[in-house]
């Protein structure tokens, strides 16, 4: 059995990290009291980060245990997410969900994003050799 750990490899680290993820999602999931904004990567594997705030959830309690379902399902998932940077954004009513709850909602989240993604990346070649031909066309041609 393969070791699945949370390595610094699977996080979002740095503000700009996230930024990105904010200014080029590619793809958004929405779930009850949840959103995700996932950009294509080149690393291979998904990275996560995670924005939960005090407004959504007043107690700190809470907000560490959303963080850690969310991490323990990406852990859980990682094998089959798509090569994506993850931003998973609390919403108001994430609170009243239960562990379970929340598990089976992260889970449903990840096979949406992992079937919209995997249709996208699957079409990207196409289109990105088609737009480097068209805009190298009108670079030049202009």
């Amino acid at each position: 059995m393969s070791r699945q750990a949370f390595p610094r490899r699977l996080r979002l680290l740095t503000a700009g990290d996230y930024r990105r993820v904010f200014e080029t999602a590619a793809f958004k999931v929405h779930g009850k009291g949840l959103l995700v904004l996932a950009v294509p990567n080149d690393m291979g594997h998904p990275r996560l980060g995670l924005v939960v705030s005090k407004k959504n959830l007043r107690r700190a309690v809470d907000r560490n245990r959303l963080k850690r379902l969310a991490r323990e399902s990406v852990r859980l998932h990682q094998q089959q997410l798509p090569p994506v940077d993850i931003v998973l954004l609390a919403r108001r009513g994430v609170g009243e969900l239960d562990n379970p709850t929340l598990h089976r909602q992260l889970q449903g989240m990840w096979r949406r994003l992992t079937r919209d993604a995997g249709k996208a990346l699957a079409t990207t070649p196409e289109r990105s050799a088609t737009a480097e031909s068209t805009s190298g066309t009108v670079g030049h041609g202009g």
